[in-house]
């Protein structure tokens, strides 16, 4: 049975079709634009129905970047949610009784809609495993730490099928895949549970593939995104060779279902750009990293707030997949020699990432941040929610 999806935006007690369509997976047309979102705007409301049936109901276009590791707590996913925004838990590196656990949190913190986030899981890379050892023996005769360093790469599927099952057994209204793509199989069955399908684009070619995949949602990330890079398709150096407000405009240009950007979001103004562009919703990770309501570690946090004045880089050299950070120590003098092996990199330095922020030493950790990093400030969750929104 074909699959309908509308979405529309309210703005103030006015209501303006923004984006509003049916489409039996992609063969729908697209309907005209509404005046700029910038117009008239006091609030917004987005709503999407599938099957007829109400699954996110939102009051402002403020979606939470699932950030792993920590940073995503089912308290900063519920706050964004209660806020009017949209919360997001990171399934990535969890076990799934833990994420059983946070999604029994945040269900009973909030009635309001919220989306999980699931890793898909890469092969493993199994003949490279003196890329592997080489980069150990840099990282081994150049740290200051005395981390142990796991001898033989370490892989793992990030318990990607258990986990599918407690996403799609749970309240969430939307489930999003990075680092790859999920089956058919996958999406059909996401798509049979209620929930709308999230799937991730940094280039154009990207925003086509996910269109034809069935993507009920296009999140393109735009070259500014802190952390991890989305790139499945195309090349590292394409992937960051896009800007949020172009992603959203060709998303836009070549696709009516909803758009929802991502990319270097630090300021009110950013998000009037890219709801100006037509994103649907604007995506915002870094901002909520010091919220009071995150997960995140304390080396990190206060990196964010104080290191104001650095650049940011796309490295491999924590996790062996590209990722924007703020730049230290560590990116200098790694990120030439790390090999592209997510996640084994990703295991390999684990340790010496603990030790680092342990010892409160920011040169040696990830970093993790957008291009606006330097706009975090201490604050709730609803804060920034209310801060962002009001665009």
């Amino acid at each position: 049975m074909s699959q309908v999806v509308q979405v529309r935006v309210v703005y103030g007690n006015r209501v303006r079709i923004h984006r509003e369509k049916a489409y039996a997976r992609g063969r729908g047309p697209c309907l005209p634009w509404s005046a700029s979102p910038s117009q008239q705007r006091l609030t917004a409301r987005l709503s999407a129905q599938q099957g007829g049936k109400d699954v996110i109901m939102l009051s402002k276009p403020i979606v939470l970047a699932p950030m792993a590791g920590g940073p995503s707590t089912p308290q900063l996913a519920a706050a964004v949610s209660e806020a009017g925004g949209l919360g997001f838990l990171a399934a990535g590196y969890l076990r799934p009784d833990d994420l059983a656990r946070q999604v029994e949190q945040i269900e009973q913190a909030t009635s309001r809609p919220y989306g999980i986030n699931l890793f898909v899981p890469s092969a493993p890379h199994a003949d490279e495993r003196e890329a592997y050892r080489d980069y150990r023996e840099h990282l081994a005769e150049h740290l200051p730490f005395s981390a142990d360093l796991p001898e033989q790469p370490r892989w793992s599927d990030d318990h990607y099928a258990p986990k599918l099952e407690v996403a799609l057994a749970s309240r969430a209204a939307l489930i999003s895949f990075t680092f790859g793509y999920p089956s058919a199989a996958d999406i059909a069955a996401v798509s049979r549970a209620g929930k709308l399908v999230v799937l991730n684009a940094t280039t154009p070619e990207e925003i086509d593939h996910i269109v034809e995949l069935g993507a009920d949602i296009v999140l393109v990330q735009g070259s500014g995104a802190g952390g991890h890079r989305a790139t499945v398709l195309s090349t590292e150096e394409r992937g960051v060779a896009f800007s949020a407000e172009e992603l959203t405009e060709i998303a836009a240009a070549r696709t009516s279902r909803p758009i929802f950007a991502a990319g270097g979001v630090g300021t009110r103004e950013d998000v009037a750009t890219l709801l100006n562009a037509h994103a649907t919703a604007v995506v915002v990770g870094t901002r909520f990293l010091t919220a009071e309501e995150a997960g995140t570690k304390a080396t990190h946090r206060r990196a964010l707030l104080e290191l104001t004045v650095r650049d940011t880089v796309v490295t491999r050299a924590f996790s062996g997949r590209p990722a924007r950070a703020i730049r230290n120590a560590f990116t200098d003098r790694f990120t030439e020699l790390a090999p592209a092996m997510y996640p084994e990199i990703h295991y390999l330095t684990s340790p010496l990432r603990g030790e680092a922020n342990d010892a409160g030493d920011a040169e040696y950790l990830n970093l993790w941040a957008g291009t606006g990093f330097a706009q975090c400030s201490e604050a709730s969750a609803a804060e920034i929610v209310n801060e962002l929104g009001s665009a």
